[in-house]
């Protein structure tokens, strides 16, 4: 009876947890989500964040973002692919690697959860106290809106008015954070000799976010510092539970019993 019964108890058992961090995930994000909209209706400030932030950078000699927005507008077909990328990759990229972490690196699962979580947190209390318009509002950055002009976009024509997406909440760039943390992640839970290609990941995004004009390089330059700090919080997983999977001995074929010559059983 009870063979029967305590596979079923596990399975019980894995499926709450599931439905437990499913929640607890759609939570955190309902409640990012939320808390952004509450930065609405600071135009103003936002566009004066703005012009510090656009001027920063040319006292910085950071490259402008117009040099990787001429790239992308070199083909109707590059730009189209770089606002695919803006607005399809990032969310379902984050949903299948914590996915493959839950399923394949618990423990690894639960470091980058707390990671994101942290980070996530601190943007929402930057996008509340600094409201920043993005490049392609700002007329001083003569940069496009290329969802806008090519799609696809994920934003309204008219921000102010735009209920889905507070979009006076540039900095910092989770689009580039959790990229990097997707990335870092993967490098850690995996062992593959390849494993720093992940850092494609990031690197693309970086490109895309500012390319498309929805963000600045600061904004990025801010997520990744926010990322470093949320890392040196949350402990990292040990190594050895990465080691172990790689060491577990297969199982070995039992050994026949030796039979004596000439005896009758």
């Amino acid at each position: 009876m009870t063979s029967h019964t305590t596979p079923a108890g596990a399975g019980a058992g894995q499926r709450r947890r599931l439905v437990r961090e499913l929640l607890l995930v759609a939570g955190l994000f309902a409640v990012y989500k939320c808390g952004r909209m509450l930065a609405t209706g600071r135009t103003d400030e936002a566009f004066r964040n703005a012009t510090r932030v656009w001027d920063a950078e040319r006292t910085l000699r950071l490259p402008g973002e117009g040099l990787v927005q001429r790239l992308l507008l070199h083909g109707d077909a590059l730009v189209h692919t770089a606002n695919t990328y803006y607005a399809a990759v990032h969310f379902p990229a984050t949903v299948l690697f914590l996915v493959w972490l839950y399923v394949r690196r618990p423990a690894h699962y639960l470091w980058t959860r707390r990671v994101l979580a942290v980070l996530t947190g601190a943007a929402l209390a930057i996008h509340l106290a600094f409201p920043l318009a993005p490049p392609r509002m700002l007329a001083a950055t003569h940069l496009i809106d290329t969802g806008q002009v090519y799609g696809p976009t994920v934003y309204g024509a008219a921000p102010a008015a735009d209920t889905m997406a507070n979009q006076f909440a540039a900095m910092p760039s989770l689009h580039f954070g959790w990229a990097l943390m997707l990335a870092l992640g993967m490098i850690a839970a995996t062992s593959s000799r390849w494993r720093a290609l992940w850092l494609l990941h990031p690197l693309v995004t970086l490109l895309v976010v500012v390319g498309t004009a929805n963000h600045y390089w600061l904004d990025a330059a801010v997520a990744a510092l926010l990322l470093g700090a949320a890392l040196l919080l949350v402990p990292r997983p040990a190594r050895r539970s990465l080691v172990a999977l790689r060491s577990v001995p297969s199982p070995r074929p039992a050994k026949p019993e030796p039979v004596a010559v000439g005896v009758i059983r």
